[in-house]
């Protein structure tokens, strides 16, 4: 009876026993996916309030919500942090080092004077490149015209949020540099835009300067970097020669070259990867083409990440190269400011980028990226200045 007994209660204790390791089983894995819930909310919300300010239309809540979108993020444990997704929204947007935003001169300063020179850019998120691109052409449009105060604008308002919201750096756009010019008592304005031709972005630019015109004693839009666009392919001008003579020459030096003779003779053929675009412009990128080849710039070959004109496209571009035999490739931006199109387009490690293209195409020994915006080149900032003075005139 005693030896019944006590199986009995073996059995209840055990039987107890893994009836409460069970449960116990299940509670672990409800606070696991209940952690994780938890995690993807808050992720999910951050996300929100990134692509609420991903937009291109400024409005009055805009401060509010950069300011909000920071906080939020900066309250994400780094599990969360890696979670955030969203229709623009993703970890890079506020955890990517892109430099250091402190080294930047926004030029939203007040006490402007009768005279201004507003330095229109797309702009870029991308700190370092902004420093070395946009801020050198501002800086050396200073130098040259020290009796006139420079001053920016960005046209992207997208890229003036990312920055707002992510290093407290407030840069105008241009209707907010418009109207800070007249709250300043501005008379002499001239527009510099750093584009790169008479493309949508230009021409956008044109039609909002055009709205304050006669708020001002005079206004006046000088070129973009390759100045006129022209007729065909094969209509080049002075702007598009010295621009293929500056860059030509910094990417030799870069490269470790004496000259492009010398670079050619080992093999080399450097490309140079501009946007594209559907724009009637997109002849522009035609015409430096043309210009390299009257140059006789044999090795240099001119391409853009949209494809447009088609002989642009990066297939395009890589059959030419192979044609003639060269064995060797070193990519550089055909833009201004070397931001997400030059780091992520050209020389990124997804097999999309013209890096990974090239390198598939299996019959190069070697392809090298310069990471540079056209707008750190001294010869190219000059050329800028120049544009400004003439417009002066």
């Amino acid at each position: 009876m005693k030896r019944k007994l006590v199986i009995a209660l073996l059995t209840t204790v055990l039987a107890g026993g893994w009836m409460m390791s069970g449960c116990s089983g299940k509670e672990a894995d409800t606070q696991v996916t209940g952690t994780e819930n938890t995690d993807q909310k808050a992720a999910d919300e951050v996300a929100a309030l990134i692509d609420a300010i991903y937009v291109q239309e400024r409005n009055d809540e805009t401060d509010e919500q950069c300011k909000a979108a920071k906080e939020a993020w900066d309250a994400l444990t780094d599990t969360q942090k890696e979670l955030v997704e969203g229709e623009y929204a993703d970890p890079d947007y506020f955890g990517r080092d892109t430099g250091d935003a402190s080294a930047d001169d926004p030029r939203n300063q007040d006490e402007i004077g009768e005279n201004e020179i507003l330095v229109v850019s797309f702009g870029t998120s991308f700190n370092d490149s902004r420093v070395a691109d946009i801020k050198g052409i501002e800086d050396a449009l200073q130098v040259a015209n020290p009796d006139w105060s420079v001053r920016r604008a960005f046209t992207s308002q997208i890229i003036i949020n990312h920055i707002q919201a992510r290093d407290g750096e407030y840069i105008d756009n241009v209707d907010q540099a418009l109207e800070r010019a007249l709250n300043n008592g501005v008379k002499n304005l001239v527009v510099q835009p750093t584009h790169l031709m008479h493309g949508a972005e230009y021409d956008e630019l044109m039609e909002t300067v055009e709205a304050y015109e006669k708020q001002f004693e005079s206004v006046k839009i000088a070129e973009p970097l390759l100045g006129e666009v022209g007729a065909d392919a094969a209509e080049v001008n002075a702007d598009k020669k010295a621009v293929a003579e500056a860059i030509v020459s910094e990417t030799v030096k870069t490269a470790g070259y004496d000259s492009l003779d010398m670079a050619a003779g080992d093999g080399v053929a450097f490309v140079f990867m501009g946007h594209g675009t559907s724009h009637t412009a997109k002849v522009s990128y035609s015409q430096m083409q043309t210009q390299m080849d009257d140059l006789g710039y044999s090795n240099v070959f001119i391409g853009t990440v949209e494809g447009e004109p088609e002989e642009t496209s990066c297939e395009a571009v890589i059959d030419a190269v192979s044609q003639k035999g060269y064995k060797k490739v070193i990519l550089r931006p055909l833009m201004v400011v070397a931001g997400d199109h030059a780091n992520n387009d050209m020389a990124g490690d997804d097999e999309d980028s013209w890096k990974s293209m090239f390198e598939s195409f299996g019959k190069f020994d070697s392809i090298e990226t310069q990471i540079s915006g056209l707008g750190s080149t001294a010869a190219i900032q000059q050329i800028y200045v120049a544009h400004t003075k003439e417009a002066m005139k």
